[in-house]
């Protein structure tokens, strides 16, 4: 490709696509990515000079073919849509990392990278903390990752409630519990900063993206922190957007993986493993109702009532209502079994291995927005999520193989009919006499 004689810019790249957001990201800071600063200095050289530039002294043919692989990435993202190119940028730009040092830039040309000290697999460190709707949602990132790694070690530091579920997933060779210590317990963040030391991470998957979390990239201090995916000052493997808050969770977490040369992020799916289903539902047909949500937002619940009615619906199809919820929920529960006698009551019986068989064998879920709802659309099975005004479907609705989202403000207001329309669209068969 010839090159404009000017410098590269996120002008350069179709809007909206990941390399146009790395770039506005650099263009908009004082410190740039190491990446950035690279792309731009051999975007205006004569290929053998980028390539000579690249691979620093005494170059072998390896690291020349990397670098021939960038020049090639970067001459096919320029002007592409597909976000192929651009993962395969990220992805070319991460292996030629391995051979040389990139961050010299811009006042030395990069240099060769000492081997890894040691041979085997690498140490990888997911985050993913809380809470159980993000944690599902981050089922598609971890299993992008285990991929990425296959050949790695890869440990999950997470809270005590998802520890035996993330085991199940099988995409972890090693399990830590955080204990999300207080700011002035300093004994447990000792402890986290040991652990973190010990393990000789050689990069961290930041996956909660939060204060707290990316406040644990500090605990290495003073010697250097791994390469971090993130949002933490100074990680090498930001995710450069500037909007990113907006972002639905699923496509942050893509986007970010992306830019750490990690592509294709599937869909949540949850694990083949764990949980059985209660005597009630073997070989029957039924439907998950999920009537609750977290007790600090009320809004959220569309009329118990209402579920009852809907209730009573599904069972004329051919469809036994199943009600889950915690254990403050059977009040909800008990108002629906009012209008549905025969819906079977499960609120505080089930666990998180539980409620897996569950979205893995229903014929249909309906719930509000709350994290149960997340379980259900990762099982693969129909699900009709109900909104209201107090969250923003594109932003945390669940994704899935077939999700349909209803919304009204405020939720009061929606009526059964629609409901129960969706769900008989949703499941696909077009007549409530075959649902």
């Amino acid at each position: 490709m010839t090159r404009p004689d000017r410098a590269l810019t996120s002008a350069d790249f179709r809007p909206e696509t990941p390399l146009n957001r790395f770039f506005a990201w650099n263009e908009a800071r004082a410190r740039h990515d190491r990446r950035y600063e690279a792309l731009r200095a051999v975007w205006r050289l004569e290929r053998p000079q980028a390539i000579d530039y690249l691979v620093g002294p005494a170059p072998n043919p390896e690291v020349v073919r990397s670098a021939e692989h960038v020049l090639d990435a970067l001459d096919a993202a320029i002007g592409a849509d597909e976000l192929d190119h651009h993962a395969a940028l990220f992805q070319v730009l991460d292996a030629l990392e391995e051979q040389v040092d990139l961050s010299a830039l811009p006042a030395h040309r990069p240099s060769r990278r000492q081997p890894r000290q040691g041979s085997g697999p690498r140490r990888i460190l997911v985050i993913k903390l809380s809470a159980l709707g993000d944690f599902i949602q981050a089922l598609g990132p971890m299993a992008a990752i285990r991929r990425h790694h296959a050949a790695d070690q890869v440990t999950l530091l997470t809270t005590r409630p998802f520890a035996e579920f993330a085991r199940t997933t099988g995409y972890f060779d090693a399990i830590q519990v955080d204990r999300r210590a207080q700011p002035l317990d300093i004994r447990s963040w000792l402890g986290l900063r040991r652990f973190l030391k010990d393990g000789r991470f050689d990069r961290v998957y930041d996956l909660q993206t939060s204060q707290r979390s990316s406040s644990y990239a500090r605990l290495w201090w003073p010697e250097a922190t791994p390469e971090w995916s993130g949002i933490a000052t100074g990680a090498s493997h930001p995710h450069a957007y500037l909007e990113r808050d907006p972002q639905h969770t699923i496509a942050k977490q893509a986007e970010q993986l992306l830019m750490a040369g990690i592509y294709p992020v599937p869909l949540p799916a949850l694990p083949a493993q764990g949980g059985t289903l209660p005597p009630e539902l073997v070989d029957r047909r039924f439907a998950l109702l999920i009537p609750g949500s977290s007790p600090g937002h009320p809004g959220k619940r569309w009329p118990a009532e209402r579920y009852g009615e809907l209730a009573r619906a599904l069972m004329e199809r051919g469809l036994l209502p199943v009600v889950l919820g915690g254990k403050g929920e059977r009040g909800l529960a008990e108002t629906i079994a009012a209008r549905a006698p025969a819906a079977l009551d499960l609120t505080g019986r089930t666990e998180l291995a539980d409620l897996v068989a569950l979205a893995r064998a229903t014929t249909v879920t309906i719930g509000n927005d709350t994290g149960v709802s997340h379980i259900a659309a990762a099982g693969g099975r129909p699900l009709v999520v109900l909104f209201s005004g107090e969250s923003e479907p594109s932003r945390c609705a669940p994704r899935g193989n077939a999700v349909t989202v209803l919304r009204r403000v405020p939720l009061t207001d929606m009526a059964v009919a629609p409901v129960l329309a969706a769900v008989e669209n949703t499941v696909g068969q077009g007549s409530s006499r075959n649902i």
